[in-house]
């Protein structure tokens, strides 16, 4: 069956065509469902009867459905968990800023990156998203809610990297002036440092913004935090990120967790500031979000903003992340890994 909601417009043209159908039905059936956000080829009510049923017979129509949504009532914040055609679930998060509404998307059924501070990584990596179910992430949020979503951030549950191709092609569809257009400078990709991949993404020259999940400013510290740190350098890292920001023009963002004791210190912003001084970059500080499994405890306020005067009096851009969602497990792969206990502790009964 071919997921035809993954085929981009020339794909899905060829496609129609070994159908027997001309080009403009292609034409509709792409409107349906990247802007019209259709739930089935049911809705597709342009599109005769007899060809419905062909579509039906010939691919599959990807269509999330939602399992659980919960309402922050401290920020707005919305969390989504839906269930995939295979039972697996994957979570989203709907964010609402007064510049407009941004959504953080998962790119994988869990993640093998091991990272100890991600809820995540608890369970491994189940399988990779097709862009079909990146893509409705977004599509059954703007749906559900009626409200337009200005900006996507791939920064949920899963390794974008480790899920390269899709990816990619994931942004290609987001970004088709045919689907919801939504412009390449508005889309976010965070990575814990791919090397290769990060080189393979910087090639294509795309006017995203990639953020790095750096976490700690040497080597030895992020091998306690980060298992990928054992097979890839910071060295490694920021000579990826300087290629970017040279072949793109783009600057870079670092994501930084704070945890108390560990990477809080003086010295560690010293470090940090050695290690990107002169960069075209962005530094994105992040209490972090404590999970039950790990042993891993917040900043003290007083604390974090030391450590960002220290970044800021250096000449470093800085910002402290809002929390967001804090009231309805906002940190990646809360939601789901609650709903899988509560699902065990039920026997299944959901």
């Amino acid at each position: 069956m071919t997921d035809i909601k993954s085929l981009n417009y020339d794909e899905l043209v060829t496609y129609m065509a070994g159908l027997g159908e001309k080009k403009f039905r292609a034409s509709q059936l792409y409107q349906w469902m990247h802007e019209k956000l259709a739930d089935s080829f049911d809705e597709c009510t342009n599109l005769s009867n007899a060809l419905r049923q062909k579509l039906k017979e010939t691919s599959e129509y990807v269509c999330l459905e939602p399992v659980r949504v919960q309402h922050s009532k401290l920020d707005g914040t919305e969390k989504y968990l839906f269930r995939l055609s295979d039972g697996n679930y994957v979570e989203s998060v709907l964010m609402k800023y007064h510049h407009g509404n941004s959504v953080c998307i998962s790119s994988q059924v869990g993640c093998r990156m091991g990272c100890r501070f991600c809820a995540s990584t608890l369970n491994g990596k189940v399988r990779d998203l097709r862009p079909s179910e990146m893509l409705d992430q977004i599509y059954r949020i703007q749906k559900i809610t009626g409200e337009r979503v200005r900006n996507v951030v791939v920064m949920g549950s899963g390794e974008p990297m480790d899920n390269y191709d899709n990816l990619i092609k994931f942004i290609e569809l987001l970004n088709d002036e045919r689907g919801l257009n939504i412009s390449q400078r508005n889309i976010t990709v965070s990575s814990c440092g791919i090397v290769p991949k990060l080189k393979e993404l910087a090639d294509l020259k795309l006017q995203i913004t990639l953020a790095i999940s750096l976490h700690a400013p040497n080597d030895e510290l992020r091998k306690t935090m980060m298992p990928i740190a054992n097979k890839y350098s910071i060295e490694e890292i920021m000579d990826a990120c300087r290629y970017y920001i040279e072949c793109t023009g783009r600057r870079i963002s670092f994501e930084y967790s704070l945890v108390k004791g560990v990477n809080d210190s003086m010295e560690c912003a010293k470090q940090l500031i050695e290690l990107v001084k002169g960069m075209n970059c962005h530094i994105n500080l992040i209490p972090v979000n404590p999970i039950k499994e790990r042993d891993y405890k917040q900043t003290g306020k007083d604390e974090v903003y030391a450590f960002k005067n220290k970044l800021e009096k250096n000449g470093i851009n800085v910002t402290i992340r809002r929390e967001m969602g804090r009231d309805i497990d906002g940190a990646c792969g809360q939601l789901r890994n609650k709903y899988m206990e509560d699902v065990d502790e039920s026997n299944g009964d959901y």
